[in-house]
């Protein structure tokens, strides 16, 4: 089973892992550490949105269930489509501010000499 990566049900053969090349005084800890937090406060900020994304459509639901009249379901649509616009806005805001991150994250990640791993100099 040695040199054998599992996809699916089916091993790979000859497929194998690179394995960090271990040096005295060299450590991609700290960047590695970086650019891993930098991925779960990206994860925790979309977690956020898709939680008030549910809490936006179920207070809908809500209103419309007690709307009266037709009147009513329209001042219900128009508050939720006045929410929904900000909501938008801010997942643009959001995107962009995150792919910065993630850009800058990366970029000291494979600085730090990460690239050079399995390789001898």
């Amino acid at each position: 089973m040695a040199g054998e990566l599992w996809l699916g049900s089916q091993p790979a053969k000859g497929i194998t892992m690179a394995k960090e090349e271990t040096r005295p005084g060299r450590s991609t800890s700290l960047a590695g550490s970086e650019f891993f937090d930098t991925l779960q406060a990206m994860r925790r900020d979309w977690m956020a949105r898709a939680t008030a994304e549910i809490e936006l459509s179920l207070k809908l639901s809500k209103k419309l269930e007690a709307a009266d009249s037709v009147p009513d379901a329209v001042a219900a649509y128009q508050e939720w489509l006045n929410a929904e616009m900000g909501a938008r806005a801010e997942d643009a805001r959001l995107l962009m501010s995150n792919g910065q991150k993630f850009t800058d994250a990366t970029s000291r990640f494979l600085s730090s000499g990460w690239t050079n791993v399995g390789m001898t100099t």
